[in-house]
This record gives structure tokens, C-alpha cells and sequence, in this order.
């Protein structure tokens, strides 16, 4: 099974001015991500583009931010022995139609299923200016052992050590922030799953498949399995704010 058990298809578009919605499903092999680095998304001079593979590269070179690297350990006892990772702020955007407007401005898109979850109720915005610290964190260092873990047991693990689930405005505000992320990496946001209007479970994932900045939206059933040496995305313990429906602008 491979990091995603549910990949949606990649935009290899040549310009993307607003958010792109892509086939539902990617079942390829890994080969055929890194093949999509053959496809990389030309931006016009409008758009401001940031999102595409040139961009993310020459960001990577620029900012040096290294990838969130996995520790040795195999056992942790509480979220203390986690670093942070990063810190983003959230409750930065009065409505869905902002939000959605941002990521397009900087050519950005997202898959079918991590744009339907945007549009669901579950999907709600917080409703004060806030920073949330995040962790970038393996099953296997939360101590589960095999091949693969399931999201139950990966985030009950996690929460028992004092970790906490991201909201979900995590996902795309990430996206927004993370535009050096490396070619290749996948983080899955811990997170409570969106229903689709097909009553499916969907989590998000913020991904660079080679082709330029994507959020797509994967398998988010309690029982689905990914390797342990994928890395999820939690929130160290704070004070969250309150949240409120991410309403469409008008």
C-alpha cells in the first residue's frame, strides 16, 4: 500500500487562475508521481504564481527550509519530546470565498475530494486570529509497530500522549504557507474527517507531487491503513479558538 491509499489526479494544466477540480481517483505507483515532475504548471505573469514547480523550487532554494525530518524513536512518552515543526497562523480569512480566492491568486489547486470537502458544512472557519504550532509526526514514532497502522489507532496513540488533532482549516491555511514544501512529500493532516455529500470520510493532505502545490483530500474511514513511516500533521496543546461555519462569501 502506498503513502495515499487514495490519490487524486494531478492538474497539468499550463495555467491555473482559480482552484482546478481533478479526477477523483490516483492509483498509480510512486513512479508515476515522480513522473509528474515532467508536467510542471507554467504560471502567467497575472496570476503571481507561486504554487507551480518553478516557484516551489526557486522558494526552496531561497527560504532553505528543510524537511521535517522523522526522529529514531520508537516509543515516545508525551508530546514534549516532539519539536515543532512549524507554526501558521489561522482565523485569517472572513469566509470560504476568501480562502478559496487565495489559494487561486498564487495558483494553487485542489483535488475533487479536498474541494468538496471545502464546501461541506464540517468545513468551518476559525473566528479569531490565532497561531497553532504544528508537529510533523510517523506512526512509528508514536510507538506502533508492523507495516502499517490504522488512523484510529494512529490517532488515538497520538492524543494519548497529549497530541492533539488539527482543525480543519489547518489543510488549506498549510497550503498557503508552506509554498517551499519539497517534491515528493505527502503530510496527512490528523484531523476529524469530512463527509462528503456521499457520506464518505475525507481527510486532507498537502502534498507536492512534482507538479507544482496541491491539496487533495484521501481515504479518511477509521479502519484505513497507511504505512508507519508516513507523516501526519498534529497541533502541540493550546488554546484553540472557536470556529464557525465556513460560510461563502456573497
Amino acid at each position: 500500500m502506498g503513502v495515499i491509499h487514495e490519490i487524486e489526479h494531478l492538474s497539468s494544466q499550463r495555467k491555473i487562475v482559480r482552484l482546478s477540480r481533478s479526477p477523483d481517483r490516483y492509483n498509480g505507483s510512486w513512479l508515476a508521481v515522480v513522473l509528474l515532475c515532467c508536467f510542471a504548471m507554467v504560471p502567467t505573469r497575472e496570476t503571481k504564481a507561486q504554487c507551480t514547480a518553478q516557484d516551489v523550487l526557486r522558494n526552496h532554494l531561497a527560504l532553505k527550509t528543510a524537511r521535517p525530518s522523522l526522529g529514531s524513536r520508537t516509543s515516545a512518552g508525551s508530546f514534549a519530546e516532539f519539536p515543532v515543526w512549524k507554526t501558521i497562523a489561522i482565523g485569517t480569512f472572513r469566509d470560504l470565498f476568501a480562502l478559496r480566492n487565495a489559494l487561486a491568486a498564487i495558483g494553487c489547486s485542489a483535488g475533487n475530494l479536498a474541494d468538496e470537502a471545502l464546501s461541506r458544512p464540517a468545513f468551518v472557519l476559525s473566528d479569531k486570529k490565532s497561531e497553532l504550532e504544528l508537529l510533523v509526526v510517523s506512526p512509528a514514532e508514536l510507538g506502533l509497530q508492523g507495516e502499517t497502522a490504522t488512523l484510529r489507532n494512529i490517532f488515538a496513540q497520538a492524543q494519548r500522549l497529549g497530541l492533539q488533532l488539527a482543525p480543519a482549516e489547518v489543510a488549506p491555511q498549510l497550503r498557503l504557507q508552506y509554498l517551499d514544501q519539497p517534491i515528493g512529500e505527502f503530510l496527512i493532516i490528523a484531523m476529524e474527517p469530512i463527509r462528503t455529500w456521499a457520506d464518505e470520510p475525507v481527510i486532507f493532505t498537502v502534498a507536492n507531487g512534482g507538479a507544482g502545490l496541491i491539496l487533495i483530500g484521501q481515504d479518511g474511514h477509521d479502519d484505513m491503513e497507511i504505512p508507519v513511516t508516513s507523516r501526519l500533521v498534529f497541533v502541540r496543546p493550546n488554546a484553540f479558538t472557536s470556529t464557525q461555519p465556513a460560510a461563502f462569501g456573497r
